[in-house]
């Protein structure tokens, strides 16, 4: 406190000695006074408020060239990455026809009896026509069958179902199977080619697991696994040897679903399943 007092006194005394100066002079000194006084006295208080933001800096011409071709919009748009279509039951499968469609297997052929009989897509079967039976293939279809054993091929068109026989793919007319000199062996290996734009794997498919003479026998089956598969078709198919009554499981939209599928009742119920394309709106049973 003693040297606080001392000060003041001085101040004073300093004052009254300069009081003949000029009012002007007089001012500034007391300012500068009152100024010195306070910082003394207080502490400084940092400055809370943010920076200014800095100044970005000029972007390099190589790396604007890259960034704008990166977000400029192509003259062509890009082709997009192909999609697998998700299998669902009561829509089919959009997907665009794969070209060279082949597959390889066992082909048999048919004749008597089943010449002059009704084939699947309604027309009467002619076993010296150049036609054949697929389970799966569209009617109409045109593909190219060929011997894998001598080279011997043949064109025929899709009319019919089958064969619903294990480890064959395709059933060759007559005329057809004398083409790739498969009458003697009755079964060969060959090659099937689809011909033209058509995909084979889009369209609704259907799981044949079963074909009784006694249709109590298809309606007791039917009924069992319509609880767990539905729906159920029983189909009636006349053959020659007589009336069989085909039960098939399910409306499956695409050809991969259905066997995978028909996998699934393999495996659960021991079935040796048949995937076959559902042809609706035509005559029903067929000759094979």
């Amino acid at each position: 406190m003693g040297s606080r007092k001392g000060y003041s006194t001085r101040r004073i005394v300093s004052l009254s000695s300069f009081s003949s100066l000029p009012i002007f002079v007089l001012t500034v000194l007391s300012v500068l006074s009152v100024f010195s006084s306070g910082c003394a006295s207080r502490k400084p208080i940092a400055d809370q408020r943010q920076p200014p933001p800095s100044q970005p800096t000029e972007t390099p011409t190589k790396t604007a060239d890259r960034a704008k071709r990166s977000t400029d919009v192509p003259e062509a748009p890009a082709t997009p990455p192909a999609v697998a279509p998700t299998a669902k039951r009561g829509k089919p499968a959009a997907t665009p026809a794969p070209s060279g469609y082949t597959e390889e297997g066992n082909a048999s052929w048919y004749g008597v009896p089943f010449h002059g009989r009704r084939a699947s897509n309604g027309e009467t079967y002619d076993m010296y026509k150049l036609t054949a039976a697929h389970r799966t293939l569209p009617f109409e279809t045109m593909v190219r069958v060929t011997n894998l054993i001598n080279g011997k091929s043949t064109v025929v068109r899709i009319t019919d179902r089958g064969p619903f026989v294990d480890n064959r793919i395709i059933d060759l007319s007559f005329a057809a199977a004398q083409e790739v000199d498969s009458v003697g062996p009755g079964v060969v290996p060959v090659r099937v080619e689809v011909l033209g734009g058509v995909d084979p794997t889009a369209g609704f498919f259907t799981v044949q697991v079963g074909a009784f003479r006694d249709r109590a026998n298809a309606e007791r089956l039917r009924d069992r696994l319509n609880a767990l598969y539905p729906p159920i078709f029983i189909q009636q198919y006349d053959s020659p040897d007589g009336i069989f009554y085909r039960v098939r499981v399910g409306k499956i939209s695409g050809e991969d679903a259905a066997r995978q599928f028909g996998e699934e009742l393999h495996a659960r119920e021991g079935f040796t399943p048949f995937v076959t394309r559902l042809d609706e709106g035509l005559p029903g049973g067929g000759i094979r």
